[in-house]
């Protein structure tokens, strides 16, 4: 009875272990890519984690209010190898990011390209996730 009880026990770790990953990892399922956005503001913070780095940026709201808003982008990995370092966005870099709105409405958002003040364009979102490619932007 014991070995039986720990044996369920094993597998109900082993199922629901892996439930957050698959959801996390799904684009659909934290953003609408119905709702594109642009962002124009200040870069405030800049995560390089796993699995998405993130970039904070201080936009200026309708209300002359300063709101943050947290902008998810690929993976450090997948960052470097497209050019990206740590040191790319500097606090204080004015930016303009194409994304995708969060699909709770909150001021979170999936970055597709970033262009820096001399016009520069990089793409820094995540590849793979069902997001919409550059190929579909312009349709």
């Amino acid at each position: 009875m014991r070995a039986f009880l720990l044996s369920m026990g094993a597998v109900a770790v082993v199922l629901l272990a892996g439930e957050p990953a698959r959801a996390h990892h799904a684009f659909s399922a934290e953003f609408d890519a119905a709702q594109p956005i642009v962002l124009k503001g200040t870069v405030s913070k800049a995560e390089w984690i796993n699995p998405h780095s993130w970039v904070y940026i201080d936009v200026k709201g309708a209300d002359g209010k300063i709101v943050t808003w947290a902008v998810e982008c690929g993976a450090p990995n997948a960052l470097l190898r497209r050019g990206w370092n740590k040191n790319s966005l500097p606090i204080g870099t004015e930016v303009v990011v194409d994304g995708y709105r969060a699909k709770d409405g909150s001021t979170t958002a999936n970055a597709r390209d970033i262009t820096f003040p001399d016009g520069k364009k990089l793409f820094m979102g995540s590849s793979g996730t069902g997001a919409p490619y550059e190929k579909d932007k312009d349709k």
